[in-house]
């Protein structure tokens, strides 16, 4: 038995109907129908997520398969309709990675299907509405934190730009932090009066790129009130801790600290996570007082390798300023590898020859470094070996001349190891029968028989009795005599 590899790749757009065509795998790969469907083909799909420099491949957790096999027509078709948000959410390229399996012989093939993103979100604001409480003594150049839209469509069909009307009072403006990401403020340009203006109306609206171009607004209002001339301002834009994805809830992630020039209550901070944080904000908490940010959930470095958090730290003047956290996991070892076993052949032959491909194993750990390196081996002392054929894939294969009639079965135990500290050990065992080949003579019990008769004994009277014995098995191990005149 062997193993043959092919790969090939194909780009569809995300919200296909099902049924429609990914491509002709067949053509793509050198293959014909009867193939397909002598070699009983089918897909596989492993069962996590993984991501790697920066190029997504995506395992679903729900082991749906997205993609199915047209047998009769070998062609790829959608099974199931793909939502790349769903999928990928932010990480571009996605894309479906399954292995497509035929038998007699063994081939593997592995399939990348990238899925496009369309146009299918609008820019999304959390809050239908800010509310700002603004001294009329604020001077021009103030700042004010304005929350991010949000579209979880990629490239030129996800947030573009910002607009705000009117423009009496305030601009926008798009800032960068010292990671990357964008923010807008609303900065004053003219002084407010609040005899005047008690209370002002705007509107921010966030655009993408897509076409046709999608939209979402919020109302802004602005309530003008006195005497509060300096902003609460953070001790830095960004702040980057690391953490252990099992650190206990309570644990101490930093203490962050923001400064107000002001006295009395103006000067007065408490700090908070804004709106635009997302659901990560509940595995952690902040004391409004102080600053400290604790954590407040269980952290899982196989779910999310980064947490984003961002902060408001607010006077009580209303004034603000916002800062951002960047929470990096470090993976711990609590994940055991884990052994699938894709396909497995029993009984073999006892001619068979070394190297003969007993099963074909998916062996895997979804650990991170030395956690998810693994090392997999079979018993010493039996007459077959684990070899890696790709990418969390191997085979188990004979390595000696077997013997049915020294052993007709084997326990195989495959163990696989991982290098983490402590470490992680998984054993799986397939029974294997070995099946007879007619490679044994009999054997007489003894090389040659005397007997003595009577001159007068009748036609058919018994002479002598002999017997012999053959180590195969079945039909290989019946016996038939005769004589041979010599």
């Amino acid at each position: 038995m062997a193993v043959a590899r092919g790969q090939v790749r194909y780009s569809i757009p995300e919200e296909m109907t099902k049924g429609s065509l990914v491509g002709n795998i067949v053509q793509d790969l050198g293959l014909d129908v009867k193939r397909l469907k002598s070699g009983r083909a089918r897909i596989f799909t492993e069962d996590s997520r993984e991501l790697k420099s920066g190029r997504a491949r995506i395992f679903t957790e729900d082991s749906r398969e997205y993609i199915g096999l047209n047998v009769d027509k070998g062609t790829l078709v959608v099974k199931e309709r793909t939502d790349r948000e769903e999928l990928c959410a932010q990480v571009s390229p996605c894309s479906l990675h399954f292995q497509i399996i035929l038998e007699n012989p063994m081939e593997l093939h592995r399939v990348d299907v990238e899925i496009l993103d369309i146009n299918d979100h609008a820019p999304v604001f959390t809050r239908k509405e800010i509310h700002f409480q603004i001294s009329e003594l604020a001077v021009p150049g103030a700042r004010f934190s304005l929350d991010s839209a949000h579209d979880p469509d990629v490239g030129l069909n996800t947030l573009q730009r910002y607009t705000l009307i009117p423009t009496d009072y305030f601009s926008l403006k798009e800032k960068s932090r010292s990671d990357g990401t964008k923010y807008v403020e609303m900065v004053l340009q003219s002084p407010l009066d609040r005899e005047r203006d008690e209370e002002l109306k705007l509107t921010l609206t966030a655009f993408d790129g897509g076409s046709p171009q999608k939209s979402g607004t919020v109302k802004i209002s602005v309530t003008v009130i006195d005497a509060n001339d300096n902003t609460p301002a953070f001790s830095q834009s960004v702040y980057r801790v690391s953490l252990a994805e099992n650190a206990a809830i309570g644990t101490v992630v930093l203490t962050v600290s923001a400064t107000d020039k002001d006295k009395g209550s103006y000067g007065e901070v408490t700090y908070s996570f804004s709106q635009s944080s997302g659901k990560d904000v509940d595995l952690f908490r902040i004391d409004e007082n102080t600053g400290e940010i604790c954590v407040n959930g269980l952290l899982d470095y196989e779910k999310s390798k980064q947490y984003e958090l961002n902060l408001e730290a607010m006077d009580k003047g209303g004034l603000t300023d916002n800062s951002k956290v960047l929470i990096e996991l470090t993976d711990i070892n609590d994940n055991a590898p884990v052994i699938s076993v894709i396909s497995f052949s029993s009984p073999i032959p006892e001619d068979s020859t070394p190297d003969t491909v007993i099963a074909m194993l998916n062996i895997k750990d979804i650990d991170s470094g030395k956690n998810g390196q693994l090392k997999c081996f079979v018993n010493s002392d039996l007459p077959f070996r684990i070899k890696s054929s790709s990418s969390n894939f191997y085979t188990l294969v004979t390595d000696q001349i077997l013997d049915r009639e020294k052993m007709s079965e084997y326990n195989i135990t495959i163990t696989a190891i991982d290098e983490g500290s402590p470490s992680f050990c998984t054993n799986k065992t397939l029974t294997l029968k070995i099946s007879d080949v007619n490679d044994n003579a009999p054997v007489f019990q003894l090389q040659s028989y005397t007997a003595y008769v009577m001159e007068n004994n009748s036609p058919g009277d018994s002479v002598l009795s002999v017997k012999a014995h053959d180590k195969d098995a079945g039909n290989n191990a019946r016996i038939s005599y005769f004589l041979e005149d010599l």
